[in-house]
């Protein structure tokens, strides 16, 4: 046999792993005293050496397709894993989620020996430096003030003398603590590092940078962490790096004879990093567990536009310049920040089937590259004036995620360190689907979009809930579009839109439809569309506690949705909105803010009663609206399947399936949560109950129905309507005006019995912008002119 043969059999012997069908698998073991080939029967011992291998497969062999198998074990990376594009086709799978771990965590060698009753140390490594202390898998509490709780709302317990002077005074070394305050408003977080102590007793801070929406910190909901003499309650642990000593407070039960002791070593555990020119395709990550992560709240954040966000951008898992990737049937938990982060260029993402939760920050965010907006502005009062402006529609290059996929994962108690985070965050992207996921048990939003660029998203048989349980003003599903139309001059605002109508649409320039869904939000709003999100589609939707809120923008059509015991929230509309709310069911009426029009078309919604819809008509909308109940199937079962059927043809109203919100997946659905069932209030009027409350102008009015509420109120006879509350800023309220405990009994000259007469004289005179009203206030009679407008 010549030489030649024998070099051509050589290669074809070197090329054999890949197959006829060009297929490649490459094992690993986690066992670090194994060395081998990456073969089934003698596995590598490490990550890195598979990839290595399989860079010389792809040298050789280009188009071969290599899958990297983990096989069950705790996987400790010393870096990141970082893929680029040379590995492009590459698949990275485990046997199973709950069997293989890849950890951002290192063991530690530990000799604990007691330092008090209650509290153990051990020595370790000099210039050790780590945020998390993980005790047989489990991660345990960093010294803080007030202690953990679990119950104990705001990062689970706050305290509004976390870092009072006579607090501080009390520890011997503060540098290096750990202080975290919610927003002035409740809108996010802020986070700090103490670096040392002022003259007068105060911490020097450094940090808070991460809301884009600065104020005061909040006095009341504070915590401090990393301070030694907070070291006082079980779980508690703190290090000393000075002395490069780790101090434990051991739970109930734990031996510390025989634990497993990690701590955090990365911040990130792959990295997927292409370019929109040389994307990284084709990479598949699955059926593993990432744990045990740094925090990252202290790290560079930058903004989101002139969203009330800003971001670091960074994850556990990172995209940047991909094409078809996916991450699926994977378990992240106890991670320290960001867990999966698609930045700038991606295309056609998949994030599938996962289980996300016990993480620092924001489950899945997709944010895109300022330099591919047009014009952009960075915080809420900055201006690009018109006239410098670039009137162009649509991206300026290809630094956006586009056309991915979230859906069929579990998603819950994300957010436990920093609070301005989401489920799924949107931020100058396109074309992004989000399905069939359950997220709840978050401090903010479930689903953020922090703009209108570039819209096409769907969003669809979500079920989102338990939110805002930390912040405020917000809602279960939350967006802004504060893009190149909008101005925080609401008269320049107004000016430019009635001049460039659609301007709206140079950066929302798809609809972002949301359909299906099951929101529920105690604290929030249940979809809450903030200042100038327009261009959106929302149908279909069951929406279980406070309803829909559209704020200042363009073109929102809603309808056939179920608001439970809510109603639409329309706020400081623009006289030319487009806006549409037909053939939704309602509980009560509408909860209208500052409006400047009353949109394109309100009409043939369902109200619970006659003066919840007249309200509405007294600016000549529902005119074809009708009244009732709505006869729900089975409340108590989450069904709300409209069973009347002549309120369902009178306003055109078509059911949709109630069995279809959140995870299907059958492993992650029984473990998933739903939404705490509604106490119905249907708003009804019957003989036996008393008149519906019914807002108006933002004002609570009831009409006197009873002898009692006669007395009470020194009226003549049981007629007349009572203002229950007042909200200050009401034209109605404003110069004098009404004021709660008022009974209006007499609107330019003709007397009030009820709301309904009420609504019907308002309606004659809303052209006016004002109303002569009599009321009764305290047991005396007295003349007023309001404001209506």
């Amino acid at each position: 046999m010549n030489k030649c043969l024998l070099f051509i059999m050589a290669v074809v012997l070197l090329c054999s792993c890949a197959s006829e069908d060009n297929a490649v698998e490459i094992y690993v073991d986690s066992n670090e005293r194994m060395v081998g080939d990456g073969s089934k029967e003698h596995p590598f011992n490490s990550i890195a050496s598979a990839l290595h291998k399989a860079k010389e497969i792809k040298g050789t062999s280009e188009n071969a397709e290599i899958t990297v198998k983990l096989l069950d074990g705790d996987y400790y990376l010393m870096k990141a894993i970082v893929i680029d594009s040379s590995l492009n086709g590459l698949t990275i799978t485990g046997t199973d989620a709950s069997k293989v771990t890849i950890k951002g965590s290192r063991k530690l060698e530990t000799n604990w020996q007691k330092f008090n009753e209650d509290i153990y140390v051990t020595s370790v490594a000099k210039k050790s430096d780590f945020d998390q202390l993980i005790i047989d898998d489990t991660p345990q509490t960093l010294a803080r003030y007030p202690n953990y709780d679990e119950n104990g709302g705001y990062w689970q317990g706050h305290a509004s003398d976390a870092i009072s002077k006579e607090r501080i005074a009390t520890w011997n070394n503060p540098v290096g603590a750990y202080f975290h305050v919610l927003h002035g408003g409740r809108w996010g977080g802020f986070h700090y590092q103490i670096t040392g102590i002022n003259d007068n007793g105060t911490p020097k801070l450094k940090g808070g940078h991460q809301n884009n929406r600065p104020s005061r910190p909040h006095e009341k909901y504070r915590m401090v962490e990393n301070v030694f003499e907070e070291l006082d309650a079980p779980g508690e642990w703190f290090l000393d790096k000075a002395s490069s000593k780790l101090y434990y407070y051991p739970s109930e039960g734990v031996n510390l004879v025989n634990t497993t002791a990690e701590v955090s070593a990365l911040k990130d555990l792959f990295q997927l990093i292409g370019t929109a020119e040389n994307p990284v395709k084709d990479i598949t990550i699955s059926n593993i567990s990432l744990q045990h992560t740094k925090r990252t709240f202290m790290e560079e954040f930058e903004p989101l536009l002139r969203s009330d966000w800003t971001i670091y951008r960074g994850g556990v898992v990172f995209f940047e310049g991909t094409e078809n990737c996916t991450v699926k049937r994977c378990i992240f938990k106890d991670l320290g920040g960001n867990v999966i982060f698609a930045s700038k260029y991606n295309d056609n993402l998949k994030i599938a089937e996962n289980n996300i939760y016990d993480c620092g920050a924001s489950a899945i965010s997709f944010v895109g590259d300022p330099s591919a907006v047009r014009s952009p502005a960075f915080q809420y009062g900055e201006v690009v004036p018109y006239s410098e402006m670039d009137t162009l529609p649509g991206p300026k290059n290809e630094l956006y995620p586009r056309n991915s996929l979230v859906e069929n994962n579990l998603i819950h108690r994300i957010g436990r360190t920093e609070k301005q985070t989401a489920g799924v965050q949107i931020a100058m992207a396109m074309d992004i689907t989000i399905r069939s996921n359950s997220i709840y048990d978050v401090p903010r939003a479930g689903i953020n979009i922090s703009d209108g660029t570039w819209g096409g998203h769907l969003i669809e048989k979500n079920d989102v809930f338990n939110t805002v349980l930390e912040t405020s003003d917000h809602g279960s599903f939350n967006s802004w579009g504060r893009d190149r139309f909008w101005h925080p001059n609401r008269k320049v605002m107004d000016s430019m839109t009635l001049e460039h109508p659609k301007m709206y649409t140079w950066d929302a320039i798809k609809t972002t439809t949301i359909r299906q869904n099951r929101f529920r939000c105690d604290h929030g709003w249940d979809i809450d569309l903030d200042d100038g999100s327009s261009n959106y589609h929302i149908y279909n939707n069951l929406c279980l506690n406070n309803g829909i809120k559209l704020r200042e923008g363009f073109e929102r059509v809603v309808e056939n949705n179920i608001l439970v015991n809510n109603s639409l929230h329309p706020h400081v509309w623009f006289a030319n909105s487009l806006d549409v709310f037909t053939h939704n069911v309602v509980a009560k009426a509408y909860q209208d803010v500052g409006l400047k029009g009353w949109g394109k078309d309100l009409d043939y919604n369902l109200f619970p009663n006659e003066e919840s819809m007249m309200k509405s008509q007294i600016y000549s909308r529902d005119i074809h609206s009708v009244y009732g109940n709505p006869e729900f199937k089975n409340p108590s079962k989450l069904d709300f399947t409209i069973m009347n059927d002549s309120l369902i043809k009178a306003i055109g109203f078509k059911n949709y399936p109630m069995d279809e919100f959140g995870v299907q997946i059958p492993t992650l659905k029984r473990i998933a949560k739903t939404p705490e069932v509604p106490v119905l209030t249907t708003g009804s009027k019957s003989e036996d109950k008393e008149s519906p409350t019914v807002e108006w102008l933002r004002n609570s009015l009831k009409s006197v129905d009873s002898e009692q509420e006669q007395s009470a109120y020194g009226l003549k006879s049981a007629a007349g309507v009572i203002i229950l509350g007042v909200w200050n800023k009401s034209p109605a309220v404003q110069n004098n005006g009404l004021k709660k405990g008022d009974v209006i009994i007499e609107v330019e000259g003709k007397p009030i019995a009820t709301i309904k007469d009420f609504f019907t004289i308002n309606q004659n005179y809303q052209n006016e912008g004002k109303l002569t009203v009599v009321v009764m206030r305290n047991q005396s009679e007295k003349k007023l002119t309001i404001q209506t407008k």
